[in-house]
């Protein structure tokens, strides 16, 4: 993955999640960017760290306590890699009483490609300072609303929030789990 600093908006675009998302993982503390004037900086291993902390969170629903200690153990492990040269890894969490751990196999590999594909996202993201608006906003913004309202034209209220309601319920979806057993293999 190119060398590369991102602020807070354009990360959250090459992510595909809404800004407030990963202002609030960096909050809780589940990565930590680097702040220069106080503005949180991404490069490309903090951007892999959130992408895998919102692939636990979206397939595990983790609190932020169990996702901050994955990726620490994650970002530990990242170090120096080359992207090209990572696979799929298994986390392991083993309770206190030393049972069989319970392990968490995460495709890094194809979640790195994700990003890859993602990142000229950035740069159509401009992170203006707040109250600043940039010249035309007005117009651009009256052109979308006119677009969006005669696509709309054809369409009721009542399917208007009949489509809100599937989506909503859609993400409300709980994660598949399966069970995968495993023979253990014999040693010699």
């Amino acid at each position: 993955m190119q060398s590369l600093t991102l602020k807070l908006k354009q990360a959250s675009a090459v992510l595909g999640v809404p800004p407030k998302d990963l202002q609030n993982l960096v909050q809780l503390g589940v990565i930590r960017p680097a702040r220069r004037n106080s503005v949180c900086w991404f490069d490309a291993n903090l951007l892999l760290e959130a992408k895998v902390a919102f692939y636990l969170k979206e397939t595990l629903g983790s609190s932020s306590d169990l996702l901050a200690r994955f990726t620490e153990v994650f970002s530990k492990n990242l170090g120096k890699t080359k992207m090209g040269d990572l696979g799929d890894i298994c986390l392991r969490s083993r309770p206190v009483n030393g049972t069989d751990a319970v392990e968490i196999k995460i495709p890094v590999r194809s979640l790195a490609q994700e990003l890859e594909e993602q990142i000229p996202l950035a740069s159509t993201y401009k992170d203006l300072p707040k109250g600043r608006k940039r010249a035309g906003w007005k117009k651009d913004f009256l052109r979308s609303v006119q677009k969006a309202a005669a696509d709309l034209g054809g369409i009721s209220e009542e399917g208007i929030l009949k489509t809100v309601r599937e989506y909503r319920s859609g993400r409300k979806k709980l994660p598949e789990i399966t069970v995968v057993a495993r023979t253990k293999k014999k040693t010699a």
